[in-house]
């Protein structure tokens, strides 16, 4: 990787793995949500939602495994790039 693409790739800010992140954040704060939208019928005595509803708390769980694999990809590329700049 020579001099002038690591500068370009460092001024826009958008390394490997923060595309994964990004969406990994987005999936997890709805999961969140409907994690306490869910959760509050238990407070408030209403109905309960249906099981679908639930599955889709699931997604918080989902959001934090694509979250967590963006950041292990931007590791291994910083790791990469210590590894042929020190050669």
């Amino acid at each position: 990787m020579s001099h002038e693409t690591q500068t370009n790739s460092s001024r826009s800010g958008a390394g490997p793995g923060d595309g994964l992140v990004r969406v990994g954040v987005v999936i997890f704060v709805i999961g969140a949500v409907a994690t306490l939208v869910t959760v509050a019928p238990l407070f408030l005595g209403t109905e309960p939602f249906p099981p679908v509803a639930y599955g889709v708390c699931m997604l918080m769980g989902v959001g934090f495994l694509i979250a967590g694999a963006g950041v292990l990809r931007s590791i291994a590329a910083q790791r990469r790039e210590a590894r042929s700049s020190s050669e």
